[in-house]
């Protein structure tokens, strides 16, 4: 094709086409070049088409073309070029050499297009993506995805940050994440992402960072599946979000309940010794008196009735106030074990409530935790209380058993039930208190109950079992 051929082509496509001669100077531009500027052809020939350029971009645009002109090379550059309303857009302009049959070397030619629409939207892009660099950072998440399949791994800037990983490093493989985790919690990981890709379930769960040579961290995981446009999972998606000091807080809290229940216990002991050691024997001794005087007074008189009832009344306030002291401060508990507790207290609180409480324990781990077995106790005492006072029936079913990984306490009447949610507004104390004392152990407790179908709380503490405990006569 010769050069007017060549031109007469150039002019009708719709973008900025331009050529220039051996001596870098502009010897063409076609139509599309002169109706974006607006200016006539001969004001852009030479190097007048550089007074359409960007004072900013003016020289770096000189000297890339100069530069690649030397050396015969093809270039690539972007600048601004003022538009014939004012406006200056982005143009991406590439170049090359161009040659004769004989391969002389005849000058350079170029195509540029306006791509100031794309780079604009570049620019939001980027916008964006620090935006939500700087959120993430704030919030402390970061943000993940894998493909399965390929075992492709991309980490956001903040997840490396939280990891304590180099970010100019490759994210690590799904399989490399073991040695990023203690073995517990990449265990429970792993059960989640399979149970994700298995069924599609989302998951998020606490888990705990261990890196060599830095803090131990707890973050929260979270993620859910990703599938192609046939439905099937190719991998997940999900966020890492620091809670280290969410935990450390916990931790404090937990302290704090920790000594109250403990300064609880104490009291109640005290209160108990004094109940049995003070109050109880001074009671006992007004019974002996009473008795005394009892044998002294006038036969058939009024008097010795009188003082007959008084020693009656007076056992029975000894009774209640032994009672009393046990339901505070279990010896039992102390010195014979859970299980003797249980039933004692059971067989006490139902001759004195006249009630019928049927005790069964099984496969219950021996020796048990202190702490372990007085939050169980205090399950006991405040559910068999609230059945007495709120279940309107006078029979309650009481289970205490052991397995592999737990101890499990029912406490069951067939009651007048109650409407949980209406409960959790108004709960009092003792429900709290069970709550509390539960979680100090790493217990949980839950209620099942309905009006008029009875209630059932029940309580579970975590056990190990594979530190040799045997399980205690039932």
């Amino acid at each position: 094709m010769n050069e007017q051929d060549f031109r007469r082509a150039a002019d009708a496509v719709p973008v900025m086409i331009w050529m220039s001669d051996t001596d870098k100077l502009c010897t063409y531009v076609n139509t599309s070049w002169l109706e974006f500027t607006g200016r006539p052809a001969e004001s852009e020939l030479g190097n007048g088409w550089a007074e359409g350029v960007h004072p900013d971009d003016v020289q770096q645009c000189f000297d890339h073309y100069t530069q690649s002109f030397d050396r015969r090379d093809k270039f690539r550059m972007e600048y601004r070029l003022r538009r014939q309303d004012g406006e200056y857009r982005w143009i991406f302009d590439t170049g090359g050499p161009r040659f004769d049959q004989d391969g002389s070397f005849l000058g350079y030619v170029g195509i540029a297009i306006d791509v100031t629409e794309h780079k604009r939207t570049e620019e939001a892009l980027h916008d964006r993506q620090k935006e939500l660099i700087e959120a993430q950072r704030l919030a402390g998440v970061g943000s993940w995805q894998w493909e399965s399949r390929t075992d492709r791994v991309n980490w956001s800037q903040e997840l490396y940050r939280l990891m304590g990983i180099d970010p100019n490093l490759p994210a690590p493989s799904y399989k490399e994440h073991a040695e990023l985790f203690t073995t517990e919690s990449w265990e429970q990981l792993q059960r989640a992402v399979q149970g994700a890709l298995q069924n599609g379930t989302p998951y998020e769960l606490d888990v705990e960072i261990a890196r060599p040579g830095s803090l131990i961290k707890w973050e929260t995981a979270r993620g859910e599946p990703v599938r192609d446009k046939s439905g099937e999972i190719i991998g997940l998606r999900g966020t890492v979000q620091d809670i280290t000091e969410r935990k450390r807080v916990e931790a404090e809290l937990l302290g704090i309940r920790r000594r109250l229940s403990e300064a609880q216990e104490q009291e109640r002991t005290r209160i108990a010794r004094e109940l049995h050691d003070d109050i109880g024997q001074r009671l006992a001794v007004l019974v002996i008196k009473l008795q005394i005087l009892h044998q002294d007074a006038p036969e058939l008189s009024q008097t010795r009735s009188d003082l007959e009832e008084l020693q009656q009344l007076t056992s029975e306030i000894i009774t209640d106030v032994q009672s009393l002291s046990h339901q505070l401060h279990s010896s039992r508990l102390e010195f014979l074990g859970i299980v003797a507790a249980m039933r004692s207290f059971c067989h006490e609180f139902g001759r004195q409530q006249k009630m019928e409480i049927d005790f069964n324990a099984h496969d219950v781990p021996s020796p048990l935790s202190p702490d372990i077995s007085l939050c169980l106790f205090r399950a006991l005492q405040e559910a068999v209380n609230n059945s007495a006072k709120h279940s309107g029936v006078r029979h309650n079913k009481v289970r205490l058993w052991g397995t592999s990984d737990g101890i499990h306490l029912t406490v069951k009447d067939s009651g007048a039930g109650f409407d949980r949610e209406r409960a959790k507004e108004g709960r009092g104390l003792g429900l709290i208190s069970m709550e509390e004392r539960l979680r100090l152990v790493n217990g949980t407790l839950s209620i099942e109950s309905q009006p008029k179908q009875g209630t059932t709380v029940y309580a579970r503490v975590p056990f190990n079992a594979r530190d040799g405990s045997m399980p205690a006569s039932g």
